[in-house]
């Protein structure tokens, strides 16, 4: 995952590492949709934006992918307030 395109199609733009804040209704999820997943500029913005109460966590996640089912999404490498 790290620096290749997990999309087949061979025009598109390699997966990427970045942080983000991912909603989630349980942390030991591995991947989200896309729509799950703000991404933010580094560490420290992810943390003041998360509310592990309400299921927001700060994470280091690389995508998107295109699911088998046509879905776009993020794998998670990393939570930090779970």
């Amino acid at each position: 995952m790290r620096g290749y395109s997990l999309d087949p199609h061979p025009s598109a733009n390699a997966a990427k590492e970045e942080f983000a804040v991912v909603l989630i209704p349980r942390v030991n999820r591995r991947r989200v949709p896309a729509n799950n997943v703000e991404i933010v500029s580094d560490l420290k913005t992810a943390m003041d934006q998360s509310n592990p109460d309400k299921n927001f966590y700060a994470a280091k996640v690389v995508g998107p992918a295109r699911s088998s089912e046509g879905m776009f999404l993020y794998y998670i490498l990393e939570m930090y307030n779970a």
